[in-house]
């Protein structure tokens, strides 16, 4: 029993000498993985902003990279040397620079989202069915003065947008200071979709009281969308009133279109009622080829007569006056025969 208990903890001692063998030893002066990951990080975005440097502070180039390296205690020549060994290595550089790969990516999803801001043009649309693309402030007040009297917008289209999508826009509207909306006190909303082909569509309506109003356009057969625009214009009145905007959304909606279902439908109905003449086409032409096929009987001599006498033939009038002179000279000779006969008798 105590022999088994030996040999086994000599089999996993050997087992542990042999993984710990196989593990790559990183020498004493390379740089540990989770340090060169944060240095090489920081590293390519130090890289990125100084080549964007104006021609006349290129100088400034190093003075990035030297920030990088005493931000986490080290020199360029560490670097240097801890590279040749990661590129020897390169199970380990591949796993190192996945990681730094996929934060490189989410930083810079969040510098487009800034620079979008920066430019109030929105990024690009999220894919699926049922998507708001509303990509602005979703409150927004306005007292018909020049500074604040519209909310505009352009939404360009992308990758995402197919064609014949339906685009809702929706605003909630709140005519603030306890005044009752009429047709003096309204706002313009309005929504047009421009198409490839410099189509338009759009729509207009007042808004003269406080709730939800919303646009709804479908772009149907008008081809690819170019991009949509929108307004609420509220003009200036005599005395000034706010009047609040929120809860904006403009969803899109894929078409489910049933045309190419119906279609296919069509084909299917239409190959089944080929196949239906072409079965019913051979039924007959294999019938008649059986008919032609099947020996004939052979007619008796009397079958053969009465078939002929059966037929009907056709007689011309020249015929029948040959037909009927013969008859009468053969009426004469009978006559003088028998004129004959009775002379010879008496």
């Amino acid at each position: 029993m105590k022999r088994d208990f030996r040999c086994r903890l000599y089999i996993i001692c050997l087992l542990v000498v042999f993984v710990v063998g196989c593990k790559v030893k990183r020498p004493d002066g390379v740089l540990p993985e989770t340090t060169m990951e944060n240095l090489l990080y920081d590293y390519h975005i130090a890289k990125a902003m100084s080549d964007n440097l104006p021609y006349n502070e290129s100088y400034k180039k190093v003075l990035y990279t030297n920030a990088v390296f005493s931000k986490y205690g080290t020199t360029e020549a560490v670097f240097d040397s801890s590279m040749v060994w990661y590129t020897r290595n390169t199970e380990v550089l591949a796993k190192v620079y996945e990681r730094v790969s996929k934060r490189l990516k989410a930083q810079q999803n969040s510098i487009n989202h800034l620079i979008a801001i920066r430019d109030k043009k929105p990024m690009t649309s999220t894919p699926g069915d049922s998507i708001d693309v509303w990509a602005w402030q979703r409150m927004r007040r306005l007292t018909g003065m020049p500074i604040d009297n519209k909310l505009t917008f352009v939404l360009p289209s992308d990758s995402n947008f197919k064609k014949r999508d339906t685009l809702v826009w929706e605003v909630r509207y709140h005519f603030l200071e306890g005044v009752k909306p009429d047709t003096t006190l309204f706002a313009l909303m309005g929504m047009q979709i421009q198409f490839e082909n410099d189509s338009i569509i759009s729509e207009t309506k007042r808004v003269t009281e406080s709730g939800i109003q919303r646009i709804r356009l479908q772009s149907d057969t008008l081809g690819a969308i170019k991009e949509v625009k929108g307004f609420i214009y509220y003009p200036r009145k005599k005395t000034p009133h706010t009047l609040l905007t929120d809860d904006i959304t403009l969803m899109r909606y894929h078409s489910n279109d049933t045309l190419p279902v119906l279609n296919d439908s069509l084909k299917t109905d239409s190959l089944k009622q080929d196949v239906v003449k072409e079965v019913v086409s051979k039924k007959t032409a294999d019938t008649i080829e059986k008919a032609d096929q099947q020996p004939q009987p052979r007619l008796t001599p009397e079958e053969m007569n009465r078939r002929r006498s059966n037929l009907q033939r056709e007689v011309k009038p020249e015929q029948l006056e040959v037909e009927k002179h013969i008859q009468m000279e053969k009426r004469e000779i009978r006559q003088e025969r028998q004129m004959n006969q009775r002379r010879r008798s008496q």
